[in-house]
């Protein structure tokens, strides 16, 4: 709706002799590419969800991955951004709270689960095992929002894990189980889903469960603000809600 409206203001504005303005306008949301910043768990979603005819826009959004903490930071550093959508509500409440901003709409949940190795060679049963010895056990940095969930988890468990090492995102820990460098990790189950098989995920206990909320926002000075709402509502849309579920997201509504 918005891209028809968009065409029927260009045309009233070219009918009454101000075409000019009108092609300066567009020309200033077309000329800058749509960036949008995301969390390295939607790195699948975002990437289908960028093929959609989301207003028919040429070229596609670049995404940036990367950590939630790391990509909100950037964007107060000075980072140029149109889109931005963190695994938590709390690191993009930062640039809600500096006015940086629109309000933020929640549009998927995601499930942490154990990661090991397929066939689960080490015998991994649950959270208790992620403090044996005899397994390197890899988390996420405690400032990303898996990092911070999984200590909460492990925490609610009375579990003490010696983590190997803490990646700056949940996608880092992804990569040392598929290197064969971790025996387990603590990982959303979407990122198990977009493994395809080379991980195997391990259900958390209701108890001692955590569960990542993702939300989405454009940002208000951003160089394609029409752009940019599009970008949202694609991600909102029915369809866009289909690809979260597919890749292992739970819906965002209440």
């Amino acid at each position: 709706m918005r891209c028809a409206l968009r065409g029927r203001l260009a045309a009233l504005a070219a009918a009454l002799g101000v075409a000019l303005a009108a092609g300066a306008a567009r020309a200033a949301d077309a000329g800058e590419p749509l960036r949008v910043f995301a969390a390295a768990s939607l790195t699948e979603a975002f990437r289908e969800i960028n093929t959609f005819d989301w207003c028919g826009q040429e070229p596609r959004a670049e995404l940036y991955l990367a950590g939630s903490s790391t990509l909100v930071a950037q964007i107060e550093q000075g980072a140029r951004a149109d889109v931005i959508a963190t695994a938590d509500r709390a690191t993009i409440q930062r640039l809600v709270d500096a006015g940086r901003v629109a309000a933020p709409q929640r549009f998927a949940r995601g499930e942490l689960v154990i990661a090991v190795e397929p066939g689960n060679p080490k015998q991994v049963r649950g959270l208790a095992d992620l403090a044996r010895d005899d397994l390197i056990v890899v988390l996420a940095a405690p400032e990303v929002p898996a990092g911070r969930l999984a200590r909460e988890a492990l925490a609610a468990a009375g579990v003490a894990a010696r983590p190997r090492s803490l990646e700056p995102s949940v996608r880092g820990v992804v990569g040392k189980l598929l290197l064969g460098e971790a025996d387990a990790g603590i990982v959303y189950r979407s990122d198990a889903v977009a493994a395809g098989g080379r991980i195997a995920a391990l259900a958390i206990p209701e108890a001692a469960a955590r569960r990542a909320e993702y939300w989405i926002a454009t940002v208000r000075d951003g160089a394609r603000p029409e752009s940019a709402r599009a970008f949202v509502d694609a991600v909102l849309s029915p369809r866009g809600q289909s690809v979260l579920a597919r890749l292992g997201f739970a819906p965002g509504g209440e």
